[in-house]
């Protein structure tokens, strides 16, 4: 049956984020507030069951980006959209959605399907990374394929997309991580999830105790002092930090559209804050989503006492899965993510695959200037 799409509301958008177990924190409508320099417009998917009145069926958040000097956009829908992704005939759900975004003079369309193609259990990516001839997570042979995955980029390719080029956080040819790690919590007790850390976990999160560390929650006042263990962090991994203001708007937009959208996470020691991160929540998901911590006082473990305080509370809130989001593919010794992806694997997680992001030109000459340009940023 043929679906109609049309613009909606936010308060129709919330209500089908509401609907479903969970969504990604990109695609609820706060989402685009936190955003300012692109234009975020609200979709949905209507369809008629039987006589009855027309239903909501989908969503998405779109994000234009305006092309310099031209009033073109590029449209992007981040870990989206909210459809049936093993729909047999996805072209009655991309099809309207390219045409309306065609109409809003997009000339290009990129969208993150929330697919996961592959998981890695944590002690296999653990055999990998002690491996010398394993160089990239890729490589290693999954625990669990989703044969579904591969109809859905075989759909994909038939309907014209374009698999995106993997790069950094911002911009065109950038986009979402496409390997995380999660922490499945469904139908598991706490003590249960405390038992699948590693003992290293273990060991840490008693050592914090046994030192004082005191991990509390913070308010909007307690984002500098987060925001300072973040430069630091940025300096140390080499990265480049976002202003403080990003995450003062993501803590207004996301808490005024629900005061559970976002949490902060302070570890103090003896009057010093040594450690902070930030709590996302949509439905039954939870996102540890920024972190940053000094180099000071390491040694009584900050870091893996804040994230059980995130863990413990997530599972008191009835979280199914604690997302510690993007990991580094490559599992070289000499690559300095590979810190992070070990103390990722050491909360006995899993590793997903998505399918990573799609591209459709809707005109290809504006399409490749457009990632030229920002190649060259």
């Amino acid at each position: 049956m043929k679906l109609r799409l049309k613009a909606i509301t936010r308060e129709e958008h919330l209500a089908f984020v509401a609907s479903r177990p969970a969504v990604s924190h990109m695609q609820v409508p706060s989402w685009g507030d936190v955003k300012p320099d692109w234009r975020a417009e609200s979709i949905g998917w209507f369809d008629r069951d039987g006589t009855g009145p027309e239903r909501i069926v989908g969503s998405g958040l779109v994000l234009y980006r305006p092309i310099p000097r031209v009033r073109r956009y590029l449209a992007y829908l981040p870990e989206g959209p909210v459809i049936d992704w093993h729909d047999a005939a996805l072209s009655r759900w991309l099809d309207p959605m390219l045409a309306h975004l065609k109409e809003q003079r997009a000339f290009s369309v990129r969208m993150g399907p929330p697919v996961v193609a592959r998981r890695w259990d944590a002690g296999t990516i653990k055999d990998a990374i002690a491996d010398p001839a394993t160089g990239r997570l890729r490589d290693v042979e999954a625990d669990v394929n989703e044969p579904q995955a591969a109809q859905v980029v075989e759909q994909l390719r038939r309907l014209g997309w374009q698999q995106g080029e993997e790069g950094g956080e911002d911009g065109f040819s950038a986009g979402q991580p496409r390997y995380v790690f999660q922490v499945p919590f469904a139908g598991q007790s706490l003590e249960e999830i405390r038992s699948n850390l590693n003992q290293q976990w273990r060991r840490n999160i008693k050592k914090a105790e046994k030192a004082g560390v005191k991990v509390v929650e913070g308010g909007y006042e307690d984002l500098p002092a987060f925001y300072d263990l973040y430069r630091e962090t940025a300096e140390r991994d080499r990265f480049i930090p976002r202003p403080l203001v990003y995450f003062q708007r993501m803590w207004t937009a996301l808490r005024t559209e629900d005061p559970d959208r976002m949490r902060l996470y302070l570890a103090h020691h003896d009057g010093e804050t040594l450690a902070a991160a930030t709590m996302l929540t949509v439905g039954n998901h939870v996102w540890y989503s920024y972190g940053a911590s000094t180099g000071r006082k390491r040694e009584v473990q900050p870091n893996n006492a804040i994230q059980w305080r995130m863990m413990s509370d997530a599972h008191e809130r009835g979280a199914a899965v604690y997302d510690l989001r993007g990991i580094t593919d490559t599992l070289d010794e000499s690559n300095h993510l590979l810190g992070l992806l070990r103390f990722k694997v050491g909360t006995g997680g899993r590793a997903a695959e998505y399918i990573g992001e799609w591209d459709h030109p809707i005109n290809k000459m504006l399409h490749k200037a457009f990632a030229l340009y920002i190649a060259r940023r």
